[in-house]
């Protein structure tokens, strides 16, 4: 087994080993350098992750002796380890990722490594859209600063970031308009993350415009079935049968989604259960 099998396989599958194979990678400074990019993305998973890898990955981004590309791919790999944690919370301790004492020393770090202004700022960046997978204080004030800065790569963390962070629906609504296309399609995640109804007529135009790029349509979809629930298969309803498969599965999701939020069933929910004499054994 090497990375090129794990990059290639998907991580439900891979062997047991892997972790092994991540953590060696990962802490030899004599490893390639692209190889160790590779380990450190693709730790990122949850199916691997553990304190073992998570503490490497700290103690990556927290060496400034270590390549900047690497630093920056560990942060962000420690990001779904924190939004784990901060959904599962660790009541089953057994099931969880990392423990309860890793998770706040990730969140502890990542934020004194964000405020010191001698990291890089793509470093800061991959921080800041890490940190924010489990929201903090802190993280509303670096938002607006980040967002207020005319810095456009700045601007895109700050719109990534209002999509896990209550409190930005006006700047989100304003970076609808923006003529940055990644600016503009994390609005719209943002918009439909937080169900912000005055969103909507923009949703609905990307959804209806067939010239809109597929990344921000697939984006839109989602965003229609969580903005207006009850309108939502109307909308999409044409998407679903889309001969793009990616597409057609989208606009099914969000119908289905849209469905349960509004109390609805999906046509499967509809269709008649069968007496148990008509079982086929």
């Amino acid at each position: 087994m090497d990375l090129k099998t794990l990059l290639e396989t998907p991580p439900w599958d891979w062997p047991e080993d892997a972790e092994d194979l991540l953590l060696s990678t990962l802490v030899d400074k004599q490893a390639d350098e692209a190889d160790r990019a590779i380990a450190a993305e693709l730790v990122g998973d949850s199916a691997v992750m553990s304190d073992a890898l998570a503490n490497t990955l700290l103690r990556i981004v927290a060496d400034g002796d270590e390549p900047e590309e690497l630093r920056a791919k560990a942060a962000l790999s420690l990001g779904p380890a924190l939004e784990e944690a901060d959904l599962e919370g660790f009541e089953d301790s057994d099931d969880a990722a990392i423990t309860e004492q890793t998770f706040h020393n990730i969140q502890d770090l990542l934020h004194n490594l964000f405020l010191d202004e001698g990291n890089s700022k793509e470093l800061r960046r991959r921080i800041l859209e890490a940190a924010v997978r489990s929201p903090q204080d802190w993280q509303k004030d670096a938002i607006r600063a980040a967002y207020s800065s005319g810095d456009a790569e700045w601007m895109l963390t700050a719109v990534f970031a209002m999509g896990r962070v209550r409190g930005f629906d006006d700047q989100i609504l304003e970076s609808l308009k923006s003529a940055d296309p990644a600016i503009h399609y994390e609005a719209v995640n943002a918009a439909g993350t937080w169900e912000l109804d005055a969103a909507w007529p923009h949703v609905v135009a990307l959804v209806e415009d067939p010239s809109t790029p597929k990344a921000l349509l697939l984006a839109a979809i989602e965003a229609v079935g969580y903005i207006r629930p009850p309108e939502a298969g109307e909308i999409l309803a044409s998407l679903a049968d889309s001969p793009d498969e990616e597409i057609s599965e989208a606009a099914t999701e969000a119908i289905a989604t849209a469905q349960e939020m509004s109390g609805g069933e999906s046509d499967e929910d509809d269709e008649e259960e069968p007496d148990e004499g008509d079982w086929v054994n």
